[in-house]
């Protein structure tokens, strides 16, 4: 340097007196010629008390702008440079709405700024994310702040936001046409649903479950006398409760299968009940009339007990009697079915907004997640953006029953629909969206509501009512669950029979379920909380299998529901263990004790009460309190070796590695047994 200064390079750090002789030759030689500093602009504000060094500050701060603003002029890489504090042009600051969270990516999108930009800010601030990830509204405001944009906190939507984007108008005034009807097979396990839907559709379901039960439910579309009828199935089995309420939500009519040998049963009267929570008319098909043990009038005086009054016996329920063997009497129903809809006179738009419910979901290989859909008005399009639960996407293609691929899907027509980027519960409202974007980001919203619900239920405090219960019941026990299956609708079934099964004893907790193979993750939250993993018509990837052994966490897989809550009770009551009882036998006084070389105190006893057993074990009490327990080494009477002295009787006790025995102490005889607990 001119000044004398010797530095090696730009990174050499200099010593005060260095640092000041450089700021004064920095003044003069950049000062004006009237030795004053650059003159603010309009903008800027400098005190006349200001020092050399907030001046300086000032100028290379004002420099470093201009640099910056030249630069990326240049390169043209951000769309909004900085302003220059001397520009006078009036800007308008954008105002965003943020709830309680937002997707990194998601905001980039709404300040206009790229993506690298908004993590290089967050990393400032001292966060390290992606742009997938997602951030809180406090974060994003001391981010906004930093970008000069103003942002406001929003509420989430009580109600859901599609409702408010495209209005309940499913009939519209002049489009209303007449619609299938939507049957439900509803009754008790066994009594012959999917065998009466087999002979309708001439196809062999039945044979392909496993037990010979219905575990999915399924939609089917039939013709009769050129009249279309869509059929829904719901499994019996009392497990499967949520997927018959669900199956009568959906139907016009439902028909209540109930065997003529066998009669009304506990879900027969469960469907019922769910068939008038929905308010649909019921049709009762007596099946099995072809038994010889068939007997329809102790069938037709059930209903009539639980105010079902059928035809034959004066009232107003539609009764068929019907064989899904021979086919007697399938003709007569479904033409029933049909009279009973045109009554009703149901018609639906296939020009509204589009909407259906689901039927059942699945992860399929290959495929993704796949949706069995029930359309309910408008017409579903390949191409449409659609929106389900928190899952969003665009109509990638669609199949009927058949399996046969269709372009669309009007009213009252089951479809299988594929684009979705996730599984939604069964019974979730599927509806088109005006655009994918649109769809995207309420799916966003919803995600991010649902983890703070989540991650309010989490951190929510404990009273002091709720621990005093927890130490009251330190002996509780928890059988921790993953059940992993192939479809939504028999997941939900089996978690909620399972989670039926929990005691004051054992609790059953089921802390992650999902549709698909057992894979890699589900091992290892299985192995970090202690879980056991319950596969339910499902499979195990190789991965899985490995890690399992190595990190030797459980996994049982079933096919028949029934199967696997036993198993579960099973293991519910070995993880209670034995309880040990004991049981008094008897009690004797000691009146003498003898000391023998090499044996020991010898007690002379009379057995006051019960007995004094070799076996039992033995409570050395004085003055109130238990000096020793132990076993009996020697129990005798007189010189003879016995093996139990009854009350009333003298005899000579020699206790087990214990000598301590004084006139007066008392001897307790006891046993001790194991005893498997019960739930």
């Amino acid at each position: 340097m001119s000044e004398g200064l010797s530095v090696k390079s730009h990174m050499s750090a200099i010593d005060d007196d260095a640092a000041q002789l450089f700021k004064q030759h920095f003044l003069e030689s950049n000062a004006p010629e009237h030795d004053a500093l650059p003159s603010p602009t309009s903008n800027d504000v400098i005190s006349e008390d200001i020092d050399d060094d907030e001046a300086l500050e000032m100028y290379v701060d004002e420099k470093a702008i201009k640099y910056r603003k030249k630069r990326k002029k240049e390169k043209k890489q951000d769309p909004l440079p900085p302003l220059d504090s001397s520009d006078t042009t009036d800007v308008t600051v954008k105002e965003i709405f943020v709830a309680h969270e937002i997707q990194v990516k998601e905001l980039s999108d709404l300040v206009a700024q790229p993506v690298s930009k908004i993590i290089s800010t967050l990393m400032n601030l001292g966060l390290m994310v992606t742009q997938n990830q997602f951030i809180d509204y406090e974060t994003a405001a001391i981010l906004a702040h930093e970008l000069g944009i103003e942002i406001h906190h929003k509420e989430p939507e009580q109600t859901t936001v599609i409702e408010k984007i495209i209005p309940e108008e499913d009939d519209p005034t002049g489009t209303l046409v007449e619609k299938a009807p939507v049957v439900t097979f509803m009754g008790h396990v066994d009594h012959g649903k999917t065998s009466l839907i087999d002979y309708i559709r001439k196809t062999k379901v039945a044979a392909g479950e496993a037990g010979s039960i219905t575990q999915h439910i399924g939609a089917y579309e039939i013709t009769f006398n050129k009249k279309r009828i869509v059929i829904i199935d719901t499994p019996g089995h009392k497990a499967f409760t949520a997927m018959r309420s669900r199956g009568a939500n959906v139907t016009d009519i439902a028909i209540l299968v109930v065997a003529a040998d066998d009669g009304i049963m506990e879900q027969t009267r469960e469907a019922i009940n769910h068939a008038r929570a929905a308010k649909v008319p019921i049709i009762v098909a007596l099946n099995k009339i072809d038994k010889p043990n068939a007997d329809p009038e102790k069938v037709f005086r059930q209903l009539s007990e639980i105010n079902l009054m059928t035809e034959d016996w004066g009232g107003d329920t539609i009764c068929c009697k019907v064989s899904a063997i021979t086919g007697e009497g399938v003709d007569h129903l479904i033409e029933m079915i049909l009279i009973q809809s045109e009554m009703m006179e149901l018609k639906a738009s296939p020009d509204a907004p589009c909407k259906g419910i689901v039927i059942e979901s699945k992860m399929t290989r290959g495929r993704g997640p796949t949706v069995s859909v029930l359309i309910t008005a408008g017409t579903l399009k390949i191409g449409d953006p659609i929106i389900c639960d928190s899952f969003h996407g665009k109509v990638k293609a669609m199949l009927n029953d058949r399996g046969q691929n269709i372009a669309h899907a009007g009213p009252a027509t089951p479809v299988e629909v594929l684009g979705l980027d996730g599984v939604p519960d069964a019974g979730a409202i599927l509806k088109i969206m005006p655009t994918e974007k649109e769809a995207k980001r309420i799916a966003q919203e919803r995600q991010s509501e649902e983890r703070r619900r989540l991650l309010e239920s989490a951190n929510k405090p404990t009273t002091l009512e709720e621990l005093y219960k927890k130490i009251e019941s330190e002996e509780t026990h928890e059988l921790k669950l993953i059940i992993k299956g192939d479809v939504h609708g028999s997941v939900e079934a089996l978690r909620q029979s399972l989670e039926d099964l929990s005691t004051e004893k054992v609790s059953v907790s089921v802390i992650h379920m999902g549709v698909g193979d057992i894979n890699e993750s589900d091992v290892t939250l299985a192995s970090a909380s202690g879980a056991v993993i319950i596969g339910f018509c499902t499979k195990i990837d190789k991965r899985a299998r490995d890690i399992s052994k190595k990190e030797n966490v459980q996994i049982k897989t079933f096919a028949i529901i029934y199967e696997a809550i036993d198993n579960v009770r099973m293991a519910m009551q070995g993880m209670l263990g034995d309880k040990v009882l004991e049981s008094y036998s008897g009690a004797a006084e000691v009146r003498e004790t003898f000391s023998i070389s090499k044996i020991g105190v010898i007690a002379g006893c009379y057995v006051n009460e019960g007995k004094a057993s070799k076996k039992s074990k033995i409570r050395v009490i004085r003055e109130n309190e238990v000096l020793f327990e132990g076993k009996i080494a020697s129990l005798k009477r007189f010189k003879d070796e016995v093996k139990e002295v009854k009350a009333g009787m003298e005899c000579g006790i020699k206790i087990e590695n214990f000598n301590d025995i004084e006139i007066g102490d008392i001897f307790e005889f006891y046993t001790i047994e194991r005893v498997a607990q019960t739930l």
